[in-house]
């Protein structure tokens, strides 16, 4: 099976070239925006090369957010070269980095050591990253950019259920048997009061409704 290396870069024709140089050692995803790759992240990277320079999140403050939750490493691809740029970078939780331009043979290099030393770890990641929303499906937590959010395990199993099965619509039935089973001795007016609770913890940190109602059908979980 091959590694997963998550690309992300601004600049198309790197991601590009990139892709073609590594497609035959390793599944290549790529993202250019700190927006499609915290959508990418679902597909658990096994090392991620980061750009620095991209515009609306660079990636600095894409590492900062992702680091705590995401354990592999993290190359940044970078046209700065000054100590304190590679300080600052480190320090938000990067691995190494690699100065553009730069010989597709230093980086291969590169991200064989770094893949080596994972393996000796062993760790895998089971996390969604939905805007500043991470869950990790582990560890049963949830959090809002570095605040951990407070959800019963029900609740959590709601979360988890919907974010699983992004934009499909499921109605309080479904939900309900779902959850608690045929066997259940409540009936599906608590699915409506979970989300409700649900709903409020969210909006302590964000206008954004992340389980949408379907009027006549049921919920989803926004794409």
């Amino acid at each position: 099976m091959k590694y997963k290396i998550l690309i992300i870069d601004d600049e198309e024709m790197i991601l590009s070239m990139m892709k073609k140089c590594l497609q035959e050692k390793f599944s290549v995803y790529t993202a250019d925006s700190a927006k499609r790759a915290l959508e990418l992240l679902t597909v658990t990277p096994d090392i991620i090369l980061l750009d620095i320079n991209m515009p609306e999140m660079d990636g600095l403050e894409l590492c900062q957010l992702i680091r705590e939750h995401i354990s592999c490493p993290i190359i940044f691809l970078t046209a700065r070269v000054t100590e304190q740029d590679v300080i600052k970078g480190l320090s938000v939780g990067g691995d190494d980095y690699i100065t553009k331009p730069f010989r597709m043979d230093e980086l291969l290099a590169r991200i064989s050591a770094h893949l080596r030393r994972e393996k000796r770890k062993g760790t895998v990641a089971n996390l969604k990253f939905d805007d500043k929303l991470v869950i990790d499906y582990n560890s049963r937590e949830v959090f809002y950019g570095k605040e951990q959010l407070d959800f019963s395990n029900k609740e959590f199993e709601i979360i988890k259920f919907l974010s699983r099965n992004a934009g499909m619509v499921f109605d309080r039935d479904a939900i309900y048997e779902k959850l608690w089973g045929y066997d259940g001795e409540g009936d599906s007016i608590v699915v409506k009061e979970h989300i409700r609770k649900i709903r409020n913890k969210l909006q302590v940190y964000t206008d954004k409704n992340y389980i949408e109602t379907v009027w006549g059908v049921g919920y989803k979980w926004a794409k």
